[in-house]
């Protein structure tokens, strides 16, 4: 029997530097935004670039990883899974937040971090 998974792939670019932080139980969490773009010609014929934002979250290692390598205007593939939550902020309004949980990072092009140490390929 075939199980349906949540699961994603993205390739995009950083939207900022990644914000890591660890948590009261020790693990680390780095979050950050991804840009992809999309594009379409319209019914007069242009071509029309849509940038689409998701959050992502990294823990533990990858969390590690994201925090020392990734830096604004990064390209980077992600795959992870979709996840949605809410919550009421400070005056008491629910929000609700959609992110991708990072299950694999893969470093691409390197953006604004030209000359940043890479992290060992086994090559």
């Amino acid at each position: 029997m075939n199980s349906l998974k949540n699961r994603v792939t993205l390739i995009g670019n950083l939207g900022q530097d990644p914000e890591t932080k660890t948590t009261e139980s020790g693990k680390k969490v780095t979050n950050f935004t991804l840009a992809t773009d999309d594009g379409y010609k319209n019914s007069d014929g242009q071509k029309v670039s849509e940038t689409t934002w998701h959050n992502i979250v990294a823990w533990n290692g990858l969390a590690e990883i994201a925090g020392k390598y990734l830096k604004k205007g990064r390209q980077v593939a992600v795959e992870g899974r979709i996840v949605y939550r809410t919550y009421e902020d400070k005056k008491g309004v629910t929000k609700y937040i959609t992110e991708i949980v990072l299950n694999d990072l893969i470093l691409l092009r390197s953006g604004k971090d030209e000359g940043k140490e890479e992290p060992d390929k086994g090559e």
